[in-house]
Formats: C-alpha cells, sequence, structure tokens
C-alpha cells in the first residue's frame, strides 16, 4: 500500500504500524511522486494526506481515480470541518481519520476497508450467475465487482458498490445510517454523514432523476431504502432472498438517535500522533 504524507514523522509511524501489520508499504512526500508510484505500481491501498505541497489530497484522489480501478483511499486530514470531510468523500475517497489520531485505529480501518475490497470467491460448486443481482435498469455482479446501467459500466468506488450491493439485497427494508453504517461499513463507530454523502453520490449514478429518487428512497427520520418495486419479481439472486430473511430474524433498526457517533472501542493504549495540531472531530449532523 501507498501512504503519501509530507511529514516525515507522521509517515514514519502510519507505515511502521501498516508494516507490523503484514502490509508491504511504500511511501511519498508529495503529489507527483505519489501519482507516478501510483501509475507504475498500483496499491491495494492508499493513506493520503489532504495538506500537500503543491497539490492537495483532493487532487490526487481525482487524478488516482481518472486512471480507473477501484483502489480504496483513506484520507488522512487536521481539519475537523464538515465540509473538507465531505468533500474528501465525493472527490472518491472511501473513509478518512482526523489528526491527531490512534494509529492502532488507522490499522482497523484499513483492515476493514481491504475487507470490503477483496473479491468475493463463489462457493465450490455454485453457478456465478446465481448471485447476479438485478433490477429493470441495473446489473450488480459481487463476484466481479462489476455493476451496469442499462448495459453501461457504472464507475462505482469500493463503498458505493457495497452499498448498492447491500440495497438490492434487502428491497423495500428501512435501514438507519447507523445499521447502514455496521452492515455495509462493518463499523460500530463513525461519522454518519459518511453514509449520506455515499448514498449521494450513489444517488448521482444510477437514478434517472438524482432530486428525485426512485430507487434509493429516504425514510424520513429512519434512514434509506431500495423502492420495492425497484426489483422484479424473481430478479434477486437466491442467495440475497437468504440473507434478507436472516436479516428479518433480527431486531427492526432503531431510529437513529444522537448524530454523535459512539465512542471508538477500547484498544491498548498508543500514543496518538501529535505531529498535527489537533482539530476538534465535529461529528455530521446531515439528516438523512
Amino acid at each position: 500500500m501507498l501512504v503519501v504524507d509530507d511529514d516525515p514523522t507522521v509517515a514514519e509511524v502510519v507505515a511502521g504500524y501498516l508494516d507490523r501489520a503484514g502490509h508491504d508499504v511504500a511511501r511519498a512526500a508529495d503529489g507527483p511522486s505519489a501519482l507516478a508510484h501510483f501509475a507504475r505500481r498500483r496499491p491495494d491501498l492508499v493513506v493520503l494526506d489532504l495538506m500537500l505541497p503543491g497539490m492537495d489530497g483532493f487532487e490526487i484522489c481525482r487524478r488516482m481515480r481518472e486512471q480507473g480501478g477501484p483502489v480504496p483511499v483513506i484520507m488522512l486530514t487536521a481539519r475537523g470541518d464538515e465540509e473538507d470531510r465531505v468533500l474528501g468523500l465525493e472527490t472518491g475517497a472511501d473513509d478518512y481519520v482526523t489528526k491527531p489520531f490512534s494509529p492502532r485505529e488507522l490499522v482497523l480501518r484499513v483492515e476493514s476497508v481491504l475487507r470490503r475490497a477483496r473479491v468475493s470467491v463463489p462457493a465450490p460448486g455454485a453457478s456465478p450467475a446465481a448471485d447476479v443481482l438485478r433490477t429493470a435498469t441495473l446489473t450488480l455482479d459481487p463476484a466481479a465487482r462489476r455493476a451496469t446501467r442499462e448495459g453501461a459500466e457504472l464507475a462505482l468506488t469500493l463503498r458505493e458498490f457495497d452499498l448498492l450491493a447491500f440495497f438490492l439485497r434487502n428491497p423495500g427494508r428501512a435501514f438507519s445510517r447507523e445499521r447502514l453504517m455496521s452492515e455495509v461499513w462493518g463499523w460500530d463507530f463513525g461519522d454518519l454523514s459518511t453514509v449520506t454523502v455515499h448514498v449521494r453520490r450513489l444517488r448521482a449514478k444510477i437514478e434517472h432523476d438524482p432530486a428525485r429518487p426512485a430507487l434509493i428512497q429516504t425514510v424520513w427520520g429512519v434512514g434509506y431504502r431500495l423502492g420495492e418495486g425497484a426489483v422484479a419479481e424473481g430478479a434477486v439472486a437466491e442467495g440475497a432472498v437468504a440473507e434478507g430473511a436472516a436479516h428479518d430474524a433480527r431486531a427492526a433498526p432503531a431510529v437513529p438517535t444522537a448524530p454523535n457517533s459512539p465512542a471508538v472501542p477500547a484498544v491498548p493504549a498508543v500514543p496518538a500522533v501529535a505531529a498535527v495540531p489537533a482539530t476538534p472531530n465535529s461529528q455530521g449532523a446531515d439528516r438523512p
């Protein structure tokens, strides 16, 4: 993986923790060298600082996305402004971590993103076509990590793909942002505005009129659902039906309460990266 940060202390700490977690880590201190490495040896994941000399993290992320391929990007930012975090997500970042941060938490975030990025392998003897999810306009193949809309391939980020797959497997069921973050992201903590941004980006790619979404609908006071009419009868894969039944056996999702995320689960004490001034990490209070 590639760590891009012009602060040698931060870069050394991040690379060191990732290396001890078993990852092959390369480092870059600016945009041109990061893009050159990205083109030469496509990494499995990029840890990208937002504030860099000459070319900021937003522009680097855009250029990486233009080169193609859904490489996961985790942004590091010393800014606490929600606008900056949202902009990072909208330029294609899959997650962000605000400085100062626990390196152990960053490693956990990296592992979570990598788990989602791995290609699903069909069970022995299973037909790959059986796992394909469809609506009248969309086709999504989880094993190939490929999605199309009316035959045209969609350029979805890792999070957008997983979010769409989850909705297609659970048509007509409403999910809170907390539930989506847990089920799709695999997190029990985090900023709920992350979900809001990814839903907005996904709508822009799959809806005929994103301002009046017919596929991913807002359920006010709860969250989101895939419209019941979006998936034709019998169009969802058989495996999805079983998954949906398993979800039905669980307790109904609770209505979101306070916008603040729960505390990060306790981990062994590790000094925070103190090289960058702390900035309050405001929590998103967007409504779905």
